[in-house]
């Protein structure tokens, strides 16, 4: 029995396929009724009954599951994540500009004439190390040419020879020594603005690692060149001792890197929109920073001296979470301007080659991958002058790890406990906890390969969203309970 329509249906369809036919030149009714013939029987009833066609043919997976065929794109959700960040802190802008006004002055009276006096004969003084170091190579280059004229192979078995390095070394320990020590002394006595003192601090810790490096290598190379053994390849258009001259220490003095080599990988050119673009970037970034700083970090942390005071435990927590937000963003900007622009803009300038000041520490599955990869710079000084060496004298991974650690630490409680006047232990003891966190993530980084995000979580709130607040919440209770002029509770 057919049913109703069905002629009607078919009569139409036929009638448009002869006008079809009779239209279309080169046309027959034998290419419909083939193409009709390929088609399956299930194909056919398809196209013929449109409700019954199979919807669930074969098995498929969740797009979310872990047994998924592929892995899905969250870039929808990674646009939404930056929605939601710009506006809470568009609200959190609002809501400080109406509890606090404007609270960014432009006329400088926070920094004293005498820090300012004292900052500047710092920063011309500072250098004048390496050229002391400089001055100690070049006797010892010129005690190495005349050992090496002798042409005898035990020249620098020579006890008079090994003598005379001894006393090159004692020079240069007590050069580094001086170099680091004044203006240590000078900070943390005379400078009262922990801006000034952080930045002379700063500045004289670089000075330092670039005079041990200078020292250190030079030593090598000069043993190497007395013994007749193999050097890199890369240093044999600046051989020792020909690397020691001024031309050459100037550009180390100013090179991004702290780790001396007698040639470094130059680029091709110099680029003038790169370089002032970069430079743009740093100005930008360095007063977004004390912006930040100034309207947003400041109010939180006075906020929360008196709950610091009493102990208020929940107070505390809410503050640091207040804090972290505005942390973050100061820290990520300052890695910016300081790696990604001010690094690059000097390197354009010298024509250094060489710029991966940093890799994706952000993707970090573990600790240890993190402090590998963010501080390029530091790491290969720590690698080449510390812990390559403690290898080389028998000491184990772990152990030259740990003294690594603990070099750094120090480096750091000099470099914030100094300019504020509060040598605490809080930056030695945030690195040396470095060393279980690294014990913790490195087996989850072995188990879920470098992608582990358990990992990753656990780098971003031990570092960024635990880590800094607390230190920056510690030191600066301490600053205000020694110069502040905010009555604390106890004080």
């Amino acid at each position: 029995m057919k049913r109703p329509g069905a002629v009607s249906t078919t009569s139409t369809s036929v009638a448009t396929k002869k006008l079809d036919s009779s239209s279309t030149p080169g046309s027959s009714s034998s290419s419909h009724s083939t193409k009709s013939n390929d088609q399956s029987p299930e194909a056919r009833s398809a196209d013929k009954y449109k409700h019954i066609f199979a919807i669930h043919a074969k098995t498929r997976t969740s797009t979310l599951s872990h047994d998924a065929d592929s892995a899905p794109s969250f870039i929808g959700f990674r646009n939404l994540m930056v929605i939601v960040l710009i506006v809470g802190n568009l609200r959190l802008v609002i809501e400080n500009y109406m509890k606090y006004g404007m609270l960014i002055g432009f006329d400088g009276s926070e920094f004293s004439r005498e820090d300012v006096r004292i900052g500047l004969v710092l920063y011309f003084l500072i250098p004048v190390h390496l050229f002391v170091g400089y001055l100690i190579e070049l006797v010892a280059s010129h005690r190495a040419k005349r050992a090496q004229a002798q042409n005898k192979k035990d020249d620098n078995k020579d006890p008079k020879l090994r003598a005379a390095w001894a006393l090159i070394a004692f020079a240069h320990t007590i050069n580094a020594t001086l170099s680091l020590g004044i203006t240590t002394s000078v900070v943390y006595w005379q400078i009262h603005h922990p801006l000034i003192g952080s930045l002379c601090q700063f500045h004289a810790v670089i000075v330092w690692l670039k005079l041990l490096s200078y020292a250190f290598t030079n030593r090598d190379l000069r043993d190497a060149f007395l013994e007749g053994a193999p050097t890199p390849a890369i240093y044999s258009s600046c051989a020792y001792p020909k690397n020691i001259t001024i031309n050459n220490l100037c550009y180390f003095w100013w090179a991004p890197t702290l780790v001396y080599q007698p040639i470094y990988p130059r680029s091709p050119s110099f680029r003038w929109p790169f370089f002032l673009k970069r430079c743009g970037e740093t100005v930008a970034l360095a007063i977004g920073i004390w912006f930040l700083s100034a309207q947003y970090a400041v109010p939180v942390l006075k906020n929360s001296l008196t709950a610091i005071g009493s102990l208020n435990i929940p107070v505390i927590l809410e503050r640091l979470m207040k804090l972290s937000t505005v942390s973050l963003v100061i820290w990520l900007a300052g890695f910016f301007m300081l790696f990604q622009s001010f690094l690059n803009a000097l390197a354009e300038m010298l024509r250094f080659g060489d710029r991966e000041f940093y890799t994706d520490w952000w993707n970090s599955s573990s600790v240890g991958t993190y402090w590998k990869m963010w501080n390029k710079p530091v790491y290969h000084f720590m690698r080449r002058h510390v812990y390559a060496p403690l290898q080389a004298r028998g000491w184990k991974s772990n152990h030259a790890s740990m003294m690594v650690f603990t070099f750094s630490a120090i480096l750091h409680e000099i470099l914030v406990g100094v300019p504020t006047h509060n040598i605490i232990g809080v930056a030695f003891v945030g690195m040396m906890f470095q060393i279980p966190l690294i014990a913790i993530t490195m087996p989850l980084e072995r188990m879920r390969g470098p992608a582990s995000v358990l990992g990753n979580v656990i780098f971003w709130i031990s570092f960024c969203l635990v880590g800094q607040p607390i230190a920056v919440l510690l030191y600066y209770f301490s600053w205000q309970a020694k110069f502040g002029n905010a009555k604390l509770p106890g004080a």
